[in-house]
C-alpha cells in the first residue's frame, strides 16, 4: 500500500480548508526552474552523515572540558551505530529486493553506499586517532586511566584475575568452531571475539578457531577499586583487555595464538504491515527478531589477521566495503558510563539549573494551581533553560484536582516509570477519565512503551495505540475541568517529548495555553486519533498528514507574494530536518522572489542554499553544542504582522505525510516577539553554528577579528537558567 499517495491526496484535495488557509492569500505564479534538477539537492543519507561529523569535530575542541569531548566523541558512535542499524541497512534492503529508489538528487543506493563507506572510514579512522592520540593522554594527565595490560601492577593484576574467575568466567560460554559447533548466531552489536588456537581439546578436536561472545550482562568498563590504585585516580580496564589476557583460561590446554575483538552491526528497523489484528503483540514479534536482521557493518580490531577477517565477512556475507578496522575498543560508545559517573567535575560542563518561571513562583505563593495561573493568559517555556516541572505539576495536580473531569495525553518517548505516567495512573485511580494515545512504535523506545502502556491500562486508563501506518508524533495533552456551571479545557502543546530525562537535555518549547479555540482543535485531534470518521476541521492549528505541508507551503507563498509586490519580506524555520520536496520547492520560489530566507536546520538539509538564481536568498545554518537542539519553529514576517508556529514537525516526508503532528500558532505579542528574539539569537551564533554550503559540505562559522564571541546556548542558559552565578 502506497501511503504516501494516499496521504498526499487527503493532505490537500480531501481535508476542507481550515480558517486558517482560507485567510491565506493564493499563490502567485513565480518564475519557472528546472526544480528536477538533481544539482539542486543534497542526498539525505550524506547529508545525515555529514551532521554525525559534525557531532565528531566537538572533539577535537580544546575550549570543551575534556570528559565533554569524550562524550561527543561517543555520541559520534551512537549516532553512527544507528546510522548503520536503519539508513544503511534500508539502503542495502533496497538493492536486495531490487525497489531501488533514486532520489531528487539522481544518486542510486549503490553510489550512496560507496560514499558512505569511503566517508565513514576516514572519519572512523580520525575518531580512534582523536581518541588515542590526544583525549586518553589528556585524561591520564587529570588522574583518569584506561589501563593497558602491560601497565597492570600485580596487586591490579591479582585483583583483576579474582574478577574474572569469580564475574566472568562463570558466565562466559566460549564456542570451538566444528562441524557439530557451526558458527554461533550473534546479536546486534555484541562484544565478541574471534580465537586463533593451537592444540587438540579432550575429545581430540583440532578445529584451529573459536568465538567468545561477551554477554550483555558484563560491564565493558570496570573501574578499579581504590586500595588497588594510587589515591585520587580514576583507573579503569576494558572488559576485552580482561578477556584477552585469560583467554587461555577459557581454553584449558590449548594455545592461544590470537585473540581479536569485533563486533557485528545488523539491520534493527521494525516491518510491520498495515494490516494487522494486534499492533502490541505483532510488535512484540518483531522486537525479538531485531537483535537478529541482516548483518550490514563488521568491526574489527586492527590488528586482526586477514584471513580470520575474510572468514568473518564470508560468514556475514559482507565485502571490504562494509568492514571497519579499528584501532581500539569496538564497542566505544560503552564508555559513556566514565562520562556520567567520573568524580571530577572540573572536565565537565558547568552544571546550570533550569528556572521555575517567575509567573509560576507568583502564583505558587498564593496557593494557586497551574491550571489556575493558565487561566490568566498563555504560557510559553523554552527547556531546558526553563523548568519543565510546571507541565508535569500541571499533570500532578489534575490527577488530584476533584474538579478535572478527563485527561488525554499523546506519549511517543516518556519512559514507563515517568512522572509523567505516574500522574496519568493516579488520575485513573482517582476516577478520571484518562485517555492515552500510546505510539508504540517509536524507534528504540518500543519495548517502553508497551510496558507503560500496560501499566496505565492496569490502572484503568484507556491505552489507544494511534492510526496504523501513521506514527503518532504529536506532543499534546488536554484537561478538562468543571469550573462552576461550565467545562474549561486546558491543553499543553510542545515541540518535544514528555520525558523529563530529554527535558533537560534537548531545547524544546512548550505551550500552556485554555484558548478556546486551540483546545477545542486539541480536543477535536484526540477524537480523531480515538475514533473514526471524516477528517476533522481544526480553526487554529495545522495537522499532519491533512493541512500542515499545505499550510506551511501556503505561508511560504504568502511571504514570495508579499516579495513580488516590492514588500519587505523574511521566513525563518528552526527544525532538525528538511527533506520534504515540496517544502523545497517552496523555498527556492521564494528566494526566486526575493524573499530573506534563514534556515537553522540541525540534522539533515537536502536544500542547498547559494545557488545563483534559484537559492541566492537563502541561509542555513546548524547548531551543535553542548545541548541537542530539538525545537521547531516557522516565522512569517507577513508585511508587519508577523506570524510564528511551533511544530512537533520537522520538514520531512515522514513527518508531514506519514505521521500524526500539530503545529499551533503563538498569537500572544510577548510570547511571538520573545520566540523572534530567540531565532535571532541562533542567526548571530558565531561559536556553535555552521554554514552549510552550495556543495553540501558544512564550514564552521567563527568570529571575525575584533567581532565579539557568540554562542547561542551560553546566551540562553545565561539568560534563562540559573548559570554561572
Amino acid at each position: 500500500m502506497d501511503n504516501s499517495k494516499n496521504v498526499d491526496s487527503l493532505s490537500t484535495e480531501n481535508v476542507e480548508s481550515t480558517p486558517l488557509l482560507e485567510k491565506l492569500a493564493a499563490p502567485k505564479v513565480l518564475k519557472l526552474t528546472d526544480y528536477g534538477n538533481p544539482d539542486y539537492y543534497n542526498n539525505r543519507e550524506l547529508s545525515h552523515l555529514q551532521f554525525n561529523i559534525r557531532v565528531l569535530e566537538q572533539a577535537f575542541k580544546e575550549d570543551i572540558p575534556l570528559l565533554e569531548r569524550l562524550r561527543f566523541l561517543l555520541i559520534f558512535s551512537s549516532n553512527t551505530d544507528e546510522f548503520f542499524e536503519i539508513r544503511v541497512a534500508g539502503l542495502m534492503q533496497q538493492i536486495e529486493f531490487a525497489r531501488e529508489h533514486v532520489g531528487l538528487d539522481g544518486l542510486s543506493p549503490q553510489a550512496v553506499l560507496k560514499e558512505i563507506s569511503q566517508t565513514t572510514k576516514i572519519q572512523v579512522d580520525r575518531q580512534y586517532q582523536a581518541f588515542n592520540d590526544s583525549l586518553l593522554p589528556a585524561l591520564r594527565e587529570k588522574g583518569i586511566r584506561f589501563l593497558r595490560r602491560n601497565e597492570l601492577t600485580d596487586k591490579q593484576k591479582a585483583w583483576i584475575k579474582r574478577f574474572f574467575y569469580n564475574e566472568i568466567m562463570p558466565i562466559i560460554s566460549p564456542i570451538g568452531l566444528d562441524p557439530a559447533h557451526p558458527f554461533p548466531r550473534l546479536a546486534n552489536k555484541l562484544l565478541c571475539f574471534i580465537v586463533s588456537l593451537e592444540g587438540r581439546d579432550a575429545f581430540g578436536r583440532e578445529t584451529g578457531m573459536a568465538i567468545i561472545p561477551a554477554p550483555r550482562s558484563l560491564p565493558r568498563i570496570i573501574r578499579l577499586p581504590n586500595e588497588v590504585c594510587d589515591e585520587g585516580d580514576e583507573n579503569y580496564v576494558f572488559l576485552s583487555s580482561i578477556i584477552h589476557r585469560h583467554a587461555e583460561d577459557l581454553f584449558p590446554g590449548m594455545t592461544i595464538k590470537g585473540c581479536y575483538q569485533f563486533r557485528l552491526t545488523r539491520n534493527s528497523d521494525l516491518d510491520l504491515e498495515d494490516e494487522v489484528e494486534d499492533l502490541a503483540k505483532a510488535l512484540q514479534g518483531e522486537l525479538l527478531s531485531r537483535r537478529y536482521g541482516k548483518a550490514v557493518r563488521l568491526e574489527v580490531v586492527h590488528n586482526c589477521p586477514r584471513p580470520l577477517i575474510d572468514f568473518l565477512l564470508n560468514e556475514f556475507g559482507l565485502t571490504d566495503d562494509e568492514l571497519y578496522q579499528v584501532k581500539g575498543p569496538v564497542n566505544l560508545t560503552r564508555m559513556m558510563s566514565v562520562c556520567d559517573s567520573s568524580e571530577k567535575p572540573e572536565l565537565t560542563f558547568q552544571p546550570f539549573t533550569p528556572i521555575y518561571p517567575k509567573f509560576f513562583n507568583k502564583g505558587r505563593k498564593k496557593q494557586e494551581s497551574v491550571l489556575d495561573i493558565v487561566a490568566k493568559g498563555d504560557i510559553l517555556m523554552m527547556h531546558p533553560f526553563e523548568s519543565f516541572t510546571p507541565v508535569v505539576d500541571m499533570l500532578r495536580q489534575a490527577a488530584n484536582d476533584p474538579n478535572v473531569l478527563a485527561i488525554r495525553q499523546t506519549l511517543y518517548r516518556t519512559g514507563s516509570r515517568s512522572e509523567m505516567v505516574n500522574a496519568l495512573v493516579d488520575a485513573a485511580r482517582n476516577g478520571k477519565e484518562v485517555t492515552a494515545v500510546v505510539e508504540i512504535r517509536a524507534r528504540f523506545d518500543e519495548e517502553d512503551n508497551l510496558a507503560l502502556a500496560r501499566r496505565l491500562q492496569e490502572a484503568g486508563a484507556v491505552v489507544v495505540y494511534g492510526v496504523v501506518g501513521y506514527k503518532t508524533h504529536a506532543k499534546m495533552m488536554l484537561i478538562v475541568r468543571r469550573e462552576g456551571r461550565k467545562i474549561q479545557r486546558y491543553a499543553h502543546l510542545g515541540t518535544g517529548n514528555y520525558h523529563t530525562g530529554n527535558a533537560r537535555l534537548y531545547t524544546d518549547y512548550s505551550l500552556l495555553t485554555c484558548d478556546k479555540d486551540l483546545t477545542n482543535d486539541v480536543r477535536k485531534l484526540f477524537q480523531q486519533l480515538t475514533g473514526m470518521g471524516r477528517a476533522v476541521r481544526v480553526r487554529k492549528l495545522l495537522h499532519a498528514p491533512f493541512t500542515l505541508k499545505k499550510g506551511l507551503i501556503e505561508l511560504i507563498n504568502q511571504e514570495a507574494n508579499h516579495a513580488n509586490e516590492g514588500l519587505p519580506a523574511h521566513i525563518i524555520m528552526k527544525m532538525n530536518a528538511l527533506t520534504e520536496s515540496h517544502l523545497i520547492k517552496a523555498l527556492y520560489k521564494a528566494s526566486q522572489a526575493g524573499v530573506k530566507i534563514d534556515l537553522v536546520v540541525r540534522g539533515i538539509c537536502c536544500l542547498k542554499p547559494g545557488i545563483p538564481g534559484l537559492s541566492e536568498n537563502i541561509k542555513v545554518r546548524s547548531i551543535v553544542g553542548r545541548l541537542l537542539e530539538h525545537t521547531r519553529v516557522f516565522y512569517f514576517a507577513n508585511n508587519g504582522s508577523p506570524q510564528v508556529y511551533c511544530s512537533s514537525a520537522d520538514g520531512m516526508v515522514r513527518n508531514l505525510d506519514m505521521r500524526v503532528e500539530t503545529c499551533f500558532p503563538l498569537e500572544n505579542p510577548k510570547l511571538l516577539n520573545r520566540v523572534k528574539k530567540e531565532l535571532d539569537l541562533y542567526l548571530s551564533d558565531n561559536v556553535s553554528s555552521w554554514a552549510l554550503q552550495a556543495d553540501g559540505s558544512y564550514v564552521q562559522n567563527r568570529p571575525s577579528r575584533g567581532q565579539r564571541r557568540r554562542n547561542v546556548q551560553e546566551k540562553l542558559l545565561t539568560s534563562l537558567a540559573n548559570f554561572g552565578q
